[in-house]
């Protein structure tokens, strides 16, 4: 059966998310370490893990598989979701893949180490805006008919 698995801490997208979902009929996991209130919506579930730092990323990369959504953020995460068979997108709708997170780990630990070198950085990335939300709304939409069509286990 396919799920939608939604790493909700300092998601941007969860009421999206649970549009589609809702439409489609599929099962929405929130998993966050606690501060969101459960919806009424029979088909979304929360689960609140433990205090720490990579809790729910270890409980969404144990639970998912084939067949399976995740909407996340966090690259390493993505690798363990990817490596397990799940779908994964960016809550600006880009989909990540094998052929993708590699480079995009690398990245990511280039910035970490370039950051780290520089006391002055004002970090910050751009921001999240309404294309972006349209995007993830059409990518999810997509990603999950695919599920749904080929992927349910």
């Amino acid at each position: 059966m396919t799920r939608l698995y939604i790493d909700a801490d300092a998601c941007p997208v969860k009421a999206e998310a649970e549009r589609v979902a809702t439409r489609l009929k599929v099962e929405m996991v929130l998993v966050c370490n606690g501060g969101l209130k459960p919806s009424a919506n029979p088909l979304v579930s929360l689960v609140i893990v433990d205090e720490g730092a990579d809790a729910a990323d270890r409980w969404i990369a144990d639970q998912c598989g084939p067949g399976d959504v995740v909407v996340t953020s966090d690259l390493p995460l993505a690798d363990r979701c990817l490596k397990a068979g799940a779908r994964v997108l960016q809550h600006n709708g880009e989909a990540l893949s094998e052929a993708n997170i590699g480079p995009r780990l690398a990245t990511r630990d280039l910035m970490q180490d370039i950051r780290a070198s520089d006391p002055f950085h004002q970090g910050g990335g751009r921001a999240f805006s309404k294309a972006d939300r349209s995007r993830f709304l059409q990518e999810l939409d997509r990603a999950l008919q695919t599920a749904l069509r080929t992927g349910n286990r």
